[in-house]
């Protein structure tokens, strides 16, 4: 979602910066989440029981999450949207309900534009108009904007800045799965390195054909294991959501928008705006340094920033057997 900053931490302290190994490490388990901790260390030139002490001090710390990402298809989602609503009264009691509905991936208090921002994530435009329906009806709630997603180009869970390309999404039908497959994608978006072993002993196959299994839905693209960052761990300070309006291909903005310093979002698509970006920064000089290269890009006629004061619900996982 614009602005959401990755890693929630469930109250765990949190280191305060990742140093430069750190952030090194971090990027191999944003490309691979189930990298071996011999291959990470050949990659950082470090010791295995280095890698791993590593590992285990960022994701016990909070710093760091190793999920499994489920391609959407995979679950039936194909429809995405951000939505704006105004509020009339308290913001808060809005947003929690709100971000007591399934279907809300994200939703956050905010200043400027609408009281609270929410994305939703559901099968298709029937069931978006049904979740809209339903926002309007929250008590406190007199209108909604919406900005329809067609196509995500970066996200929170993309690679930090100059570590590796980030997998190309799965393009196609999503691959078939059945009940034991759910299963292990539910595991997997709880902790993507759990050994074949313990998910052997989950599902109650050997762990042979657990394994087969596990590398199959990788493979197909059904899941991508990363690592997921707190905004802690990063310095991050300030998170705003900016929509651009473009005048010409969208598009051809938000290509430009995903390569500027603290953008961590960017999706094109229709409505109420025609990009959508989300943007982290370290302190307020930083943030007015990205918001100004946004409204400097080629084609872009209007920006509109909001500020996340309160990220009440942030989620990438969906309701699996786990």
């Amino acid at each position: 979602m614009a602005g959401a900053v990755a890693g929630p931490v469930d109250g765990k302290g949190v280191a305060a910066v990742l140093d430069g190994l750190d952030a090194a490490l971090v990027r191999e388990l944003q490309r691979d989440g189930r990298v071996s901790y011999q291959r990470l260390a050949e990659l950082l030139g470090v010791s295995r029981e280095a890698a791993r002490a590593r590992v285990h001090r960022l994701t016990s710390s909070g710093a760091v999450r190793v999920v499994g990402i489920v391609r959407p298809s995979v679950v039936g989602i194909t429809a995405v949207a951000h939505v704006s609503l105004a509020v009339e009264g308290p913001a808060r009691p809005v947003a929690e309900a709100a971000a007591a509905r399934p279907a809300t991936s994200f939703v956050s208090c905010t200043a400027g534009g609408g009281a609270v921002v929410a994305e939703v994530r559901v099968a298709d435009d029937r069931a978006l108009e049904r979740e809209f329906t339903a926002l309007r009806g929250v008590p406190g709630v007199h209108g909604i904007e919406v900005f329809r997603c067609a196509e995500l180009l970066r996200d929170a869970y993309s690679p930090l800045p100059g570590g590796p390309a980030a997998p190309r999404p799965a393009e196609g039908p999503p691959p078939s799965v059945d009940e034991t497959d759910r299963v292990l994608l539910g595991l997997l978006q709880v902790d993507g390195r759990a050994s074949f072993a313990a998910l052997a002993e989950r599902v109650g196959l050997s762990q042979p054909a657990t394994r087969a299994r596990v590398l199959r839905l990788l493979e197909s693209g059904a899941v991508h294991v990363t690592g997921l960052v707190a905004a802690q761990a990063l310095g991050v300070r300030e998170a705003v959501g900016v929509g651009l309006g473009v005048r010409g291909a969208a598009r051809q903005a938000a290509e430009l928008a995903v390569g500027l310093p603290g953008v961590n979002y960017v999706a094109a698509g229709h409505g109420r705006f025609d990009v959508v970006c989300g943007v982290d920064a370290a302190d307020r000089a930083a943030l007015l340094g990205t918001l100004d290269a946004l409204r400097a890009l080629p084609g872009v006629v209007r920006a509109e920033s909001w500020y996340h004061l309160d990220i009440v619900k942030e989620t990438y996982s969906y309701d699996l057997p786990a």
